[in-house]
C-alpha cells in the first residue's frame, strides 16, 4: 500500500496553481487542489459588483499573454469552452481631449499615424509582432534565453525615458510610456521599456483579448480540465500548516511568500526562508468599476473602438505619475488602466448598457480614496461621463488583499519586477520553484517569470516536480 494519499497537493487555485495541477494530472499524477475561497480563480474573478447583469473582472481583464503563453497554448482550453473576443483596436491612449495615440492590430496602420516615428515603429514592432510565439516562449521562460529574448533585451532593456528620447511623435511616446507602466515600477528603472515593447508587440501579434463571460472563464476552464483528468478541487479550506494536508509526494504552493513561510517555513533552511522574507513589493492598485447606461462619451471618437484605454496624458505625465507612486506619493493625476470589455464581449452588460472599469496605481498599502480624482480625470477626456453612471464599486489595496491574500498590500505583481528581482524570484537559482524541502515547491507569481495570466510559474514548477521526483 502506498504511503501517500495522493501524488501532489496544490495550495491555492489561482491560474498558476491550476496550471500546475493540470500539468501534473495530465502526466498521470493524482492531484488535489486546496483553495481558501469558495471558488477557484484567485484574482481571475468576474463578479456583478455594481448591479445585476453587469459583470466586472476583479483582476486582469486583457489577456495577450494567455494567447501567447506556452502553458495555455499547450493546454488548448478552447476544448473546455474557453473563448476570447477582441477588437481591431487593442489600445487607445488619450493625450489631450480629442487627441490620442491609437494602437491597432496592424503594425503598418498604427505606424502611419505616428508621424516621424513611422519608420522606427514599423522596424521594431514589425520584427517582434510576427514572432509572438517565440516572444511568448522567451518571456515565459527567461532562465533559458533564446535569440528572441536577447533581441528584445538589446532593443529595450533600458529605462523608459531613454527610449522616449528616441521617439519624436507625442502619440507613439504616450503609447510606449503607457505600455511600460504595466511594469508597475518607476519607469526610470532599467528594463521597463522592455515591458512596453513586449506588450506592444503582443497587441499587434495576438491582440489584447478578453475572455468571453469574464476572466473567471479561464479559471473555470482549467478546473474542468483538472476534473476531467481525475483531479480534485477542495474549496473553502484555508491551509494553516503543511501537516494538515493529505500525504503527498509533492506539495506546490501557489501562495505569497508570506503564506509559504506560514505553511511550510519550519521545513525550509535559512537560505530559502530568508529569500522569501526578503521579497519586495512595489506599487498597489485601487480598482473602480462602473455600471453605465451608455458608452463612455470620449471626446476623441476613436477611443470608442478601443478595447482598453490608458488614460495618462503625455508620456512625461505617465513617467511622473509612476515615479510618484513608486516613492510613496499619490499623484494628483493618476495613470488609469481602463477596460471597455463590454465593447468586445456583450455578455458583460445588459443590452444597451456598459460594464466599464479599471484601476490606477497607488502606493503600497495606500488607504486613501482616489475615486473622485479618477472620475474627474475621466470626465476631462469624456465630458458627461458622470451623468451615465448607474452604480460604482471601489476596491482599495486592503479589500483586494482580503479577497486574495496573494495581493500583498494590494500589489498585483507577486513582488516588484525590477531588474534586481526580475529573475531572483524568490532567489536566483537554476530551479527557483524548488525549496530546501525536497517535496515542497513554489508556483505563484512570486516565482519566475512573475506576474501575468500566463500560467508559466505553474507549468515550470510542475515540470520541476516531474524532473526532480520522477
Amino acid at each position: 500500500m502506498s504511503r501517500y494519499d495522493v501524488d501532489a497537493v496544490v495550495v491555492g487555485a489561482g491560474p498558476n496553481g491550476l496550471v500546475a495541477a493540470v500539468t501534473l494530472a495530465e502526466a498521470g499524477w493524482r492531484v488535489v487542489v486546496v483553495e481558501a475561497q469558495s471558488e477557484a480563480g484567485g484574482a481571475l474573478r468576474t463578479v456583478e459588483s455594481t448591479l445585476p447583469g453587469f459583470r466586472h473582472d476583479v483582476g486582469a481583464s486583457n489577456h495577450p499573454m494567455a494567447m501567447a503563453s506556452p502553458a495555455f497554448r499547450a493546454l488548448g482550453l478552447e476544448s473546455e469552452g474557453l473563448a476570447f473576443a477582441q477588437t481591431d483596436v487593442p489600445l487607445g491612449h488619450p493625450i489631450a481631449p480629442g487627441r490620442s495615440g491609437i494602437l491597432r492590430r496592424s503594425v503598418a496602420e498604427t505606424a502611419e499615424r505616428f508621424g516621424d516615428d513611422e519608420a522606427l515603429w514599423n522596424r521594431v514592432m514589425g520584427f517582434f509582432a510576427p514572432r509572438w510565439r517565440q516572444l511568448g516562449r522567451a518571456i515565459g521562460d527567461p532562465l533559458h534565453p533564446t535569440p528572441d529574448l536577447v533581441a528584445l533585451g538589446a532593443t529595450s532593456v533600458w529605462p523608459t525615458p531613454w527610449v522616449l528620447r528616441a521617439l519624436r511623435d507625442e502619440r507613439s511616446r504616450a503609447v510606449i510610456a503607457g505600455l511600460a507602466a504595466h511594469s508597475i515600477v518607476d519607469l526610470g528603472q532599467p528594463a521597463t521599456a522592455l515591458v512596453g515593447v513586449a506588450l506592444g508587440a503582443l497587441a499587434h501579434g495576438v491582440g489584447w483579448p478578453v475572455a468571453v463571460g469574464g476572466s473567471q472563464a479561464i479559471a473555470d476552464a482549467l478546473v474542468r480540465r483538472l476534473l476531467s483528468r481525475g483531479g480534485e478541487l477542495v474549496t473553502g479550506t484555508r491551509v494553516s500548516r503543511i501537516e494538515t494536508l493529505p500525504r503527498a509526494r509533492a506539495v506546490l504552493l501557489d501562495t505569497s511568500p508570506r503564506d509559504a513561510l506560514r505553511i511550510a517555513g519550519h521545513l525550509f533552511d535559512a537560505r530559502t526562508a530568508n529569500a522569501l522574507h526578503r521579497m519586495r513589493y512595489g506599487a498597489a492598485v485601487h480598482r473602480v468599476d462602473w455600471a453605465l447606461d451608455a458608452p463612455v462619451p470620449w471626446t476623441d471618437p476613436a477611443l470608442a473602438d478601443a478595447g482598453f484605454v490608458h488614460l495618462g496624458g503625455p508620456a512625461d505625465e505617465v513617467v511622473r505619475a509612476e515615479r510618484d507612486v513608486a516613492r510613496g506619493r499619490m499623484p494628483d493625476e493618476p495613470f488609469l488602466l481602463l477596460s471597455q470589455a463590454s465593447r468586445m464581449d456583450p455578455t458583460r452588460a445588459p443590452e444597451g448598457k456598459v460594464a466599464f472599469g479599471g484601476y490606477c496605481h497607488v502606493p503600497f498599502g495606500y488607504d486613501g480614496d482616489p475615486v473622485e480624482a479618477i472620475e474627474a480625470r475621466i470626465e476631462r477626456f469624456a465630458p458627461g461621463f458622470r451623468d451615465r453612471i448607474l452604480a460604482r464599486h471601489s476596491m482599495g489595496p486592503s479589500a483586494l488583499e482580503a479577497l486574495n491574500p496573494n495581493l500583498v498590500g494590494g500589489a498585483i505583481d507577486g513582488g516588484i519586477s525590477d531588474l534586481r528581482q526580475l529573475l531572483a524570484r524568490p532567489r536566483l537559482a537554476l530551479s527557483p520553484w524548488a525549496t530546501s524541502a525536497p517535496d515542497v515547491f513554489l508556483c505563484s507569481a512570486s516565482t519566475v517569470p512573475g506576474a501575468g495570466v500566463h500560467g508559466m510559474p505553474g507549468r515550470l514548477a510542475a515540470q520541476a516536480v516531474l524532473k526532480q521526483l520522477r
